[in-house]
């Protein structure tokens, strides 16, 4: 009988502080039940895209809406996806379909410093970390795995940092620490500051 194991990923900057927004992919032996393509929705508010990371499957769908009362010009011209859609506020782009893998930074052109990031990925297991930096997965069955991490803060054109573990049945545990760039967006006190 194959035993399944949980995998606890902890990503931190390199001052130890929790990495946010860190796409974790596991790939290993076997695989988690197939699903149903979905279609995720990207806020804009405060002229701000909420949330500022999606993950996504090929396949997936994504829909932009405006929550602002100012429009919008949502753009990207990524390999594995480009677009363009001007959003009146209150309005909604119709689904675009991610069918390649990578990652998407999108953009708006009238508001320059907005951005948000869609991650798309055929890694058997993926999630996002959480506000501790944490990512966890349940039921890994046993043997080895390699596990990569993405932020949008890494210096772009580097390889995904990885590390293999070897996951039976007790909880195994990974660490990252990350050598992080600023974060571009705006803090939020002087986008307030700074609207019109």
């Amino acid at each position: 009988m194959t035993t399944a194991g949980e995998l606890d990923v902890v990503v931190v900057d390199l001052h130890g502080a929790p990495a946010t927004d860190a796409v974790v992919s596991v790939h290993g032996r076997g695989a988690p039940p197939a699903r149903e393509a979905v279609t995720r929705a990207i806020d804009q508010h405060d002229e701000t895209f909420i949330p500022y990371v999606e993950v996504f499957r090929p396949g997936d769908r994504v829909v932009f809406h405006n929550s602002d009362r100012t429009r919008h010009h949502v753009y990207s011209f990524a390999p594995a996806k480009s677009f363009e859609f001007v959003i009146a506020p209150g309005g909604e782009t119709p689904p675009v379909v991610l069918d390649r893998t990578g990652e998407i930074a999108v953009g708006c052109n009238i508001h320059d410093r907005m951005i948000t990031h869609l991650y798309v990925s055929d890694a058997p297991w993926i999630a996002k970390s959480d506000a501790r930096g944490r990512a966890v997965f349940d039921a890994l069955p046993a043997g080895r795995y390699t596990v990569s991490v993405w932020h949008p803060q890494l210096r772009p054109g580097k390889a995904e940092p990885e590390q293999a573990i070897d996951v039976g049945g007790e909880a195994a545990s990974l660490r990252f620490s990350l050598p992080l760039l600023a974060d571009p967006r705006p803090d939020p006190d002087d986008r307030e500051r700074t609207r019109y």
